[in-house]
């Protein structure tokens, strides 16, 4: 992997928290959702965002 600037480092880090924060709230979003669409609308949303999170975390191995 080439080497990465420190703004890109913080970058990096920036979208992943941001990732991390929507994917906690999508999950509560989904715990608290009674209607079943709803429901699996947030989880979808947590998901993505938890895969997202995971491609930009190869990024720092």
């Amino acid at each position: 992997m080439a080497n990465i600037s420190e703004l890109d480092l913080q970058n990096l880090r920036h979208l992943i928290g941001g990732y991390d924060t929507t994917h906690c709230k999508m999950q509560a979003y989904a715990q608290q959702a009674t209607d079943p669409q709803i429901k699996q609308f947030f989880e979808k949303g947590a998901k993505s965002a938890m895969e997202n999170k995971q491609q930009l975390m190869k990024f720092l191995n």
